[in-house]
């Protein structure tokens, strides 16, 4: 492909602005969706400064990486797969999950640094990076269900969920007929229109105060730590297995399209700040980050392949952690407009995942169907565990078999490299 801007080149100041506003559009709902639903699991803080610590977070290592990790342009978020470990592992509270947080992320960071992680990978075939993409979205099922029915006290439960039916259907139509930007920025658009349509239908939604600060730091940018017990930590070492491929992926697919120079070295460097931006995480108390995968089609539907223009976009999202105010605004979207918007977000993984198992021919026959289909099964199941089923699992043991994620990804990678391997090798 060709590109107006390669990837060091530097536009002119105003096309920069530009292609800065037009990250920003994929940016900020990615940070704001997932932010929104960790900031109503810690109860210890409001809303407003977890989120703005995340937003400041994000803006930071989004710098780190344009110049001195993978140095390409690729969008960065709060990690999904991390939201899994955090909604099992709440019984322990989130001093552990902070804690946890900084040891993946040091395992991370000294795996990149070492070179060891291209081992690892080894691991997630294509068959298990399909299922890894899918069961994110599975095991977040739950969480979608909460969203969508909270009408807020203000509306009855059945009316947000068919308020958000609607609207979800309305916007996979809109996602089969745009293109280009406005495709890419689809989520932006939905949260823009689909919040004035949710007032009007049901009343105004909490808005900040009056006296609420423009521009303001959170008091607390330090998070309380403890140590975690096994069961959560060996939980939440296997997430960042996955996010470590995930990682890796999102670089590899911008730096192939791109043709850039000296991709292992990128790799290396990208999935170390990677780390190190999720020890930051735990340290602040806000969910580790990870590159995204939807970068490609970004670049091509803007044909800017600069990684300057996520500069502007990383000083914007600064800018809004610094003001208490326009993260209040951005907090008063009511629930099921976030809880459709991820759907939607997540449905996309999904495709994400059975078009990579289709080019592969992961499940090409009735035992790679099994491979992957197993491990998506178990692994619902467990996300809708009743609580009285947890609570009576022993404590060592229950952050793991809890964990809907783990669970199917322990599943798959012992059927994909122990009970159907020899059957594999003899038909090679």
């Amino acid at each position: 492909m060709e590109f107006a801007y390669g990837i060091d080149d530097r536009p002119r100041p105003a096309s920069l602005l530009i292609f800065g506003l037009q990250w920003l559009a994929v940016s900020v709902p990615l940070v704001l969706i997932i932010g929104r639903v960790v900031a109503g699991l810690d109860t210890d803080g409001s809303t407003v400064p977890y989120l703005q610590r995340l937003f400041l977070l994000v803006a930071l290592v989004l710098l780190a990486q344009v110049y001195l990790g993978h140095r390409l342009p690729l969008v960065l978020g709060p990690a999904t797969v991390l939201l899994v470990g955090i909604l099992a592992s709440l019984d322990t509270g989130f001093p552990a999950i902070n804690a946890s947080l900084v040891i993946g992320g040091l395992l991370l960071a000294g795996l990149a640094a070492t070179g060891l992680i291209g081992h690892l990978q080894r691991l997630f075939t294509s068959r298990v990076v399909a299922v890894v993409l899918m069961l994110i979205a599975f095991t977040l099922a739950p969480t979608i269900l909460d969203l969508i029915t909270d009408g807020g006290g203000t509306a009855p439960a059945t009316q947000t969920f068919l308020f958000a039916v609607a609207f979800a259907l309305i916007l996979f139509a809109a996602n089969g007929y745009l293109t280009g930007i406005w495709k890419s920025t689809l989520a932006l658009w939905a949260i823009l229109l689909g919040t004035p349509i949710y007032i009007a239908l049901f009343g105004a939604v909490s808005l900040p105060p009056a006296d609420t600060a423009l521009v303001a730091l959170p008091q607390n940018l330090l998070a309380p730590l403890a140590v975690p017990d096994a069961g959560v930590l060996a939980a939440f070492l296997i997430c960042y297995l996955a996010l470590a491929t995930n990682d890796l992926g999102s670089i590899q697919s911008v730096s192939g399209l791109l043709k850039a120079d000296g991709m292992g070295e990128r790799a290396k460097r990208g999935v170390a700040v990677t780390g190190l931006g999720n020890v930051l995480a735990g340290v602040t108390g806000v969910i580790g980050p990870v590159n995204f995968s939807l970068s490609p089609g970004i670049i091509a539907a803007t044909g800017c392949a600069s990684r300057f223009a996520l500069v502007p976009a990383a000083v914007a999202i600064a800018l809004m952690a610094a003001s208490p105010l326009a993260i209040s605004l951005l907090s008063s979207i009511p629930g099921p407009v976030i809880g459709v918007v991820l759907a939607y977000v997540m449905a996309a993984q999904i495709a994400a995942g059975l078009m990579l198992g289709q080019e592969s021919g992961a499940v090409g026959t009735f035992d790679g169907g099994l491979i992957v289909g197993i491990p998506l099964l178990l692994g619902t199941l467990v996300a809708f565990l009743p609580p009285e089923v947890a609570t009576g699992l022993p404590a060592m043991i229950r952050p793991l078999l809890t964990n809907g994620f783990v669970v199917g990804i322990v599943t798959v990678l012992v059927l994909e490299h122990i009970v159907y391997r020899r059957r594999q090798a003899d038909r090679t």
